[in-house]
């Protein structure tokens, strides 16, 4: 039985989604306060328990660690946005940082060791050299990298002196949705470029909003690595797997999630308006505070110790999320 914090979430959901489906024999118990997630996300799905509560609150970690067989934890609850971390840090440290002390504590007292981590490109912070690889220096540059840098390095320190095992999966964009279970990426507010930029398409949205243009870029605007996010829950799926193989051996990984292809915005953009086949205003503004110009994977190191290559491309990526964003639940 594996234990999913923030499960109901974008890319939990998805994850738990693809977990139970692969194998008949997974039970998951998700954990979520549904400050970020949503309900209807896994509503009415089998071999799933939820928990209705924060994992920073001790004794609903430690009451459900006692009622459940855990064996290893997937944990992706966390605040997400790098502007919002900017301007309210202390909320970030203290459900990103101090929630996942709760949360690891409680572990460590029922003899719960094992663990995969959602950390994120954002620890790399500006890119010295491109693709990104795992030994690129970490220097985030926004308060969310550094909270996943934070917690990172815990769990690096669990792995060294306290027997833990643990996989940090950092991903570079996650986008896209999974037709079959009917469940898509809904943040509100909606910050991501992917999703707003076909919300401009539908007219949920005035205009898509291009936040730099003098970026030393090929076209003057941010280039980002867009994967899948059924690509990144079957990654955490094969990080469980190399935890589980491992045996009583421990197991301290970072590995990069991405296709190692960089698109620009603007060509986001023009890939949204020829799949949709909608118009999209585009306004140009001035840069927002903490992006990097280029975001871009090198992602060998999840080939070889997971056997993991992504399996949708970016006009994949976008027929999914525009297919939700047209039948959307929730």
């Amino acid at each position: 039985m594996i234990l999913v914090t923030g499960g109901a979430g974008y890319i939990g959901s998805h994850f738990v989604y693809r977990a139970i489906k692969r194998d008949t024999n997974v039970n998951v118990v998700i954990l979520d306060n549904f400050s970020e997630g949503c309900e209807e996300a896994v509503r009415g799905w089998e071999r799933i328990h939820v928990v209705h509560g924060d994992m920073g609150d001790k004794d609903i970690v430690n009451s459900t660690l006692k009622k459940y067989p855990i064996e290893a934890v997937v944990h992706f609850a966390a605040h997400c946005y790098v502007g919002e971390s900017q301007s309210q840090p202390f909320k970030y440290f203290h459900n990103n940082v101090s929630s996942s002390l709760v949360l690891f504590e409680a572990m460590e007292q029922h003899g719960l060791r094992k663990i995969v981590f959602s950390s994120s490109c954002a620890t790399y912070g500006i890119p010295q050299y491109s693709p990104i690889d795992e030994k690129h220096p970490q220097n985030p540059i926004n308060n969310y990298g550094m909270t996943k840098l934070l917690a990172e390095q815990i769990l690096f320190r669990l792995a060294a002196t306290a027997g833990w095992s643990t996989v940090c999966l950092r991903y570079f964009n996650a986008s896209g949705a999974e037709p079959e279970a009917k469940i898509g990426e809904s943040h509100n507010p909606e910050t991501h470029l992917l999703p707003r930029i076909l919300q401009a398409a539908t007219g949920k949205l005035e205009s898509i909003d291009i936040l730099g243009t003098d970026y030393p870029t090929r076209d003057g605007t941010c280039i980002r690595d867009y994967i899948h996010v059924n690509d990144l829950a079957d990654a955490h799926i094969a990080s469980l797997d190399l935890i589980k193989s491992a045996g009583n051996s421990t197991v301290a990984e970072a590995i990069n999630l991405g296709t190692a292809t960089g698109y620009s915005v603007r060509e986001v953009i023009e890939k949204c308006k020829e799949i949709s086949g909608r118009n999209i205003t585009v306004r140009e503004e001035a840069r927002r505070p903490g992006d990097p110009p280029e975001l871009v994977a090198n992602a060998a190191k999840a080939k070889s110790l997971l056997n993991w290559h992504p399996q949708y491309t970016l006009d994949d990526i976008i027929n999914s999320a525009w297919q939700w964003e047209l039948n959307r639940r929730y």
